[in-house]
């Protein structure tokens, strides 16, 4: 455990007036890339989730997702690519282009039982609402106007397609998970040291399901931790680690991890980069280097505005290897398997 408890540095321990300088991972996409994306649209007759790979050829795109896909897995963990010209497409034919692109770095993952696949994180109004165990159900969430703390989702990759046709407010939050590790490291390593042991956790109903048994729906995980080849990962979220402590038999948080989230959520909030979405910008995420988060925006109904990110889980080829003690909560823990979602080592082909 000493050995963890020290700074791990290199390219994804950065901070957010670094990445902010140099505009995330700045790629805008090339003409010829808009080209080739949309001959890939009109040659392909499939819908999501039939279509793969194959149906979707993007060859004057491979260079990029070479490069891209180092980035994500042993660079920054984050990229931002601008410029899909979202104007130009209806809804459907968006959702078809997003999935190819997608399809293209990885396999997507259901992201709640039902199976959905493309989630659209928008205001959904009252219909959202729901509560879980006292507190607002995922959905209700992210489906709402209200911020959103730093977390992870359950995948090796994030991605999201701005598809509003304008924005109104409201931001995106993203900080480096191994830069908040090191930061620890040299405030209070005695906190750090918490922060790998395990914190009980609460799976969420409305994505992953009503467990059989009571005992099924928690489960404990540390909130840093190293897999067998010492690649760093993180999986968290506060919001189901206090569901957790409220449930009858769940040990209470003791004061010493209250401490350690309390630390790890300022220094969050000291260290993250702030970058408002334009319409056309993909922003992808390393699940185990990065946690995500928003500020509350407002959508303009007068001027038609409204934001609405399209969302796609995503299992990779390149992954890294997870502790084995991660099984109960991704399915699978080896590198470059499927792994994560809603239902674990089910991907959207499966469904």
């Amino acid at each position: 455990m000493d050995g963890m408890l020290t700074p791990i540095g290199g390219p994804a321990a950065w901070r957010g007036r670094q990445l902010a300088l140099r505009g995330f991972w700045p790629r805008r996409f090339l003409d010829l890339e808009l080209d080739a994306l949309d001959a890939a649209l009109h040659a392909c007759p499939k819908d999501p989730p039939f279509i793969r790979a194959a149906d979707f050829r993007i060859p004057a795109l491979a260079p990029l997702f070479d490069v891209l896909k180092r980035e994500l897995e042993t660079g920054a963990g984050v990229v931002r690519l601008s410029g899909i010209p979202v104007e130009r497409y209806t809804h459907a034919e968006l959702r078809r282009l997003f999935w190819g692109i997608c399809v293209n770095i990885g396999a997507p993952l259901p992201q709640n039982t039902q199976g959905e696949i493309i989630g659209e994180v928008k205001d959904e109004g009252t219909a959202a609402r729901s509560v879980e165990d006292g507190v607002l159900s995922a959905r209700a969430r992210s489906r709402s106007t209200g911020p959103l703390r730093f977390h992870t989702d359950k995948c090796d990759l994030l991605v999201l397609l701005c598809a509003s046709n304008g924005i109104s407010g409201g931001v995106s939050r993203v900080v480096s998970t191994i830069a908040i590790h090191d930061e620890i490291a040299r405030r209070r390593p005695d906190l750090l040291k918490v922060l790998y042991e395990d914190f009980w956790r609460r799976r969420p109903q409305d994505e992953e399901g009503p467990q059989s048994r009571p005992e099924d729906a928690v489960f404990p995980m540390p909130v840093f931790s190293r897999g067998p080849t010492g690649a760093f990962t993180s999986q968290y979220s506060r919001t189901y680690v206090e569901m957790a402590a409220a449930t009858p038999g769940v040990p209470p948080l003791t004061p010493q991890q209250i401490e350690a989230m309390d630390l790890l959520a300022e220094v969050a909030d000291e260290i993250c980069v702030e970058e408002p979405f334009t319409p056309g910008d993909i922003q992808i995420l390393n699940q185990h280097t990065t946690y995500h988060g928003r500020t509350a925006y407002a959508d303009d109904a007068a001027a038609g505005s409204r934001r609405n990110l399209m969302r796609i889980w995503l299992a990779t080829g390149f992954s890294r290897a997870l502790p084995p003690g991660h099984a109960i909560q991704w399915g699978r823990t080896e590198a470059g398997v499927v792994r994560g979602g809603a239902m674990p080592g089910i991907s959207a082909f499966n469904l």
